[in-house]
């Protein structure tokens, strides 16, 4: 860093905003929104052996940064992403997949407008502001947003108005709550919010407040009045995250987990896996995966077991073998770290499987009754930092094979943990649910005589599950699959119940 740039960083303020990083000729080359700036912006030249090369690179290439300050981070979110679309900054792609970036569609002209977001615009006439580097950040600032702007997020075919429209969240254009007119005129000013005019629209409520009182409209003037409240009190909320996927390897739960267990590299993947199942059946497993600390929701994957038995250890076990196969490493790479949803005999099974097949990623464990972290000597490889340990104040308790660890749960490496822990027990159970509706479906009308996988094919083709097929009445059905098997079905469920 030259001494130009590191007096300027001394009187970087605390406030929100963005700031702009440029090489040597002035070009910019990464752009960055700030909670705060200054412990934002210093953050990037802190010496850290835990960086990536893209950071690294990044930092190297830094030659000066300048910044703009605004009133919230909200503000913050939206005038980074114009910033994106106008500098196109090349840090700014090398460190994202297109699949991070989120953009807000506002379908202003069509009968019933809609507010959402998406990854992908297309040529349909509505309007779209991005991208947005989080999709986490841009889904937060909508929902605040929608208290002071109500709009719908989806078109329904319902007469009434939602629920949504009596907590203030939606127009209730389906009982004409709000006109088409004036809901329009709400979405133009939400528009000039997200394209940084929120002044101006402040100000405009303000009249149309004053106004109404002035014709003593005052139903009317207490709406304007709550609508400028809420809007001022935005710029009180905090839209940033520790959720949002970080424009840098730059984390401090991160950084807390290579310190503490003395990992060789950044952990810049991180491979979670439990096991569901209900007394061995439909057997399943989860594999979830967190990129630089967040969700990557596009790798994570799912195993069926090839025996249902009531056995975790062996179900583990055989997970591990599948995912660390040739194969399957060469399909998705390989974890820089692996995180067992369980304790020492979940973690022994896999570490097994791993040895088998020769492989060294390192493993540790999370016991869920004191959120312990379960570390196996010498085979997790890992080197624990005792003093690190310390310095979190926490402690060990040792066995023959086993270290537990004992870390507070308010540190980050904890509620890190906790997060991918909780992920993939989330997804394990999701995946288990939807087999067992499966399976229980499909052999319930199997097992009705004279109905075979054909007519259940027939019925899922016409109406594209069972479940919603065995809500029709025997007309219907009929006309499917005939009459004598529409009353088969209909009488078997008829007396089932």
């Amino acid at each position: 860093m030259n001494d130009q740039l590191k007096a300027k960083l001394k009187t970087l303020p605390t406030t929100p905003g963005v700031y702009f990083h440029k090489d040597s000729k002035n070009q910019i080359i990464y752009v960055g929104k700030a909670a705060n700036l200054k412990n934002r912006v210093r953050s990037y030249f802190q010496n850290s052996k835990n960086r990536d090369p893209k950071t690294a690179s990044l930092v190297s290439e830094i030659h000066d940064t300048d910044w703009v300050e605004l009133a919230s981070e909200m503000e913050a979110l939206f005038f980074e992403g114009e910033m994106i679309r106008r500098y196109l900054p090349k840090y700014n792609i090398l460190l994202r997949d297109d699949k991070s970036l989120a953009y807000i569609r506002i379908d202003l002209k069509n009968e019933y407008p809609t507010v959402t977001t998406t990854r992908r615009p297309l040529d349909d006439k509505a309007e779209y502001f991005g991208p947005y580097l989080s999709s986490v950040s841009v889904n937060k600032a909508l929902r605040l947003l929608r208290k002071v702007f109500p709009f719908a997020i989806k078109k329904t075919s319902q007469t009434r108005a939602s629920l949504d429209y009596y907590l203030g969240l939606d127009p209730g254009l389906e009982e004409n709550k709000t006109s088409l007119e004036e809901y329009r005129k709400n979405l133009k000013k939400l528009i000039q919010v997200i394209k940084g005019n929120r002044k101006k629209i402040e100000a405009d409520i303000e009249e149309e407040m004053l106004s109404a009182a002035a014709s003593k409209n005052f139903e009317l003037a207490k709406k304007k009045r709550n609508q400028l409240y809420s809007l001022k009190q935005i710029t009180k909320q905090v839209i940033f995250s520790q959720n949002e996927f970080l424009e840098i390897s730059k984390d401090h739960a991160l950084n807390e987990l290579v310190t503490l267990l003395g990992l060789e590299k950044f952990p810049k993947r991180i491979e979670g896996y439990d096991i569901s199942h209900q007394q061995g059946t439909d057997v399943v497993a989860s594999m979830v995966v967190f990129t630089n600390g967040i969700t990557d929701k596009g790798n994570y994957r799912k195993f069926k077991t090839s025996l249902d038995i009531n056995n975790d250890f062996k179900n583990m076990a055989e997970t591990l073998r599948r995912r660390l196969s040739d194969t399957n490493i060469k399909k998705w790479g390989r974890a820089d770290l692996i995180l067992i949803d369980g304790g020492k005999g979940q973690l022994d099974s896999a570490i097994k499987s791993r040895d088998e097949l020769g492989d060294k990623t390192p493993m540790i464990g999370l016991a869920k009754r004191e959120e312990q972290i379960v570390i196996y000597k010498e085979k997790s490889l890992v080197n624990l930092n005792d003093k690190y340990l310390e310095k979190l104040n926490g402690f060990k308790t040792e066995t023959d094979n086993f270290i537990l660890l004992n870390v507070p749960h308010t540190t980050n490496l904890i509620k890190l943990l906790q997060r991918i822990r909780d992920e993939s027990h989330r997804f394990a159970v999701s995946y288990h649910s939807s087999l067992k509706r499966s399976r229980q479906t499909k052999s319930d009308i199997l097992d009705i005589p004279g109905i075979g996988p054909k007519t259940r094919k027939d019925l899922i083709k016409t109406y594209g599950s069972l479940k919603l097929a065995l809500e029709r009445n025997e007309g219907e059905l009929a006309k499917i699959v005939g009459d004598s098997k529409a009353k088969i079905i209909k009488g078997y469920y008829k007396n089932d119940k």
